[in-house]
């Protein structure tokens, strides 16, 4: 039973899985057969070895820069700020955003032992700075060098907040225009249900009908 037991306690180390649901996949995947596993296993190698983060804006890729990042359709001179890569699909599905994107592989958290050093903050002042090596590095590409605007989309937890805080205390010195994501009340929410710091913040960001 060895090899059940590993390949149980692999799947219980992936998020959201606890002992009994990995123990279910496991028991699947001898119940489908060995192809299903094969097919399986092949997936993971593949990801392992071929994805990594782009060179840019250290989103995850098979090539040096991502797509995104290649695109001459978007804009180079907006950049938004997300804390992991799988934010950006999100970003994506609304279908309404033109800009790039700077992954900061996480987000501040002293307890548990996140600090600056650990983010990609310092990465993103040197896409931003006039005369760094990125700036550089576009004009060489023939690409937009001047960065207009940052737009920090970290969540909106305590973590989250203070790493946007932080982000913009490193941005001041450079002419950029800082801004952060809306929070409020989300389509299809009711207030009855809404925390009161969520109805702050949608009264706080109200705009004008017209």
């Amino acid at each position: 039973m060895s090899s059940i037991e590993d390949l149980s306690r692999e799947f219980a180390k992936l998020p959201g899985i606890g002992r009994k649901t990995a123990l279910r996949l496991t028991y699947h995947l001898l119940g489908v057969g060995p192809d299903q596993g094969r097919r399986l296993a092949s997936a993971l190698i593949a990801v392992a070895e071929r994805v990594h983060s782009c060179e840019r804006c250290f989103n995850l890729t098979e090539d040096a820069v991502c797509s995104i990042c290649r695109d001459p359709r978007r804009d180079q001179g907006v950049i938004c700020v997300v804390e992991e890569a799988s934010d950006i699909g999100a970003i994506e599905r609304a279908g309404e955003y033109r800009g790039v994107y700077h992954v900061l592989g996480g987000r501040l958290s002293p307890l548990d032992g996140v600090g600056p050093e650990n983010l990609r903050a310092a990465e993103l002042v040197t896409r931003v700075a006039p005369g760094s090596a990125g700036a550089a590095a576009a004009r060489d590409e023939g690409r937009e060098t001047a960065v207009r605007e940052i737009i920090i989309a970290t969540n909106p937890s305590l973590e989250g907040e203070a790493t946007a805080l932080y982000l913009q205390r490193q941005l001041t010195p450079y002419r950029v225009t800082v801004s952060r994501i809306a929070r409020g009340i989300p389509v299809g929410g009711d207030l009855e249900y809404s925390d009161g710091v969520t109805i702050a913040q949608a009264l706080s960001a109200r705009r004008e009908m017209k």
